[in-house]
């Protein structure tokens, strides 16, 4: 993953909302959720959640599939993995720190 990947992502979560949004879809898992749903689960209007959404969604956080006439909202776990890979790449002085390699998320 590419320094500046990691920097829109970083900076994508480093808001209260985004962060409780990108939480949210990661407890979920792969059925994701819609907007409505998520909108309830951290309380904030839909077009302010509109805009949350379209931040996580440009750092490559999130992803937006139509299913009929919803929209299914599902964290990027691969994105997700590979952010953490490049903050622990270089840890612990270059010695593995967990186990021998980086814990993924294979959810």
């Amino acid at each position: 993953m590419e320094e500046s990947e990691v920097i829109k992502a970083l900076a994508a979560l480093a808001q209260p909302v985004r962060l409780q949004v990108f939480r949210a879809l990661i407890a979920v898992g792969k059925p994701g959720l819609t907007p409505g749903t998520i909108a309830e689960h951290v309380d904030v209007a839909p077009a302010t959640l509109s805009f949350h959404l379209k931040e996580l969604t440009h750092a490559g956080l999130i992803t937006q599939e139509r299913d009929g006439r919803s929209l299914i909202y599902r964290a990027a776990f691969d994105v997700m993995n590979g952010v953490l890979g490049y903050l622990t790449e270089n840890c612990c002085q270059g010695e593995a720190c967990l186990d021998g390699a980086v814990a993924s998320c294979k959810c």
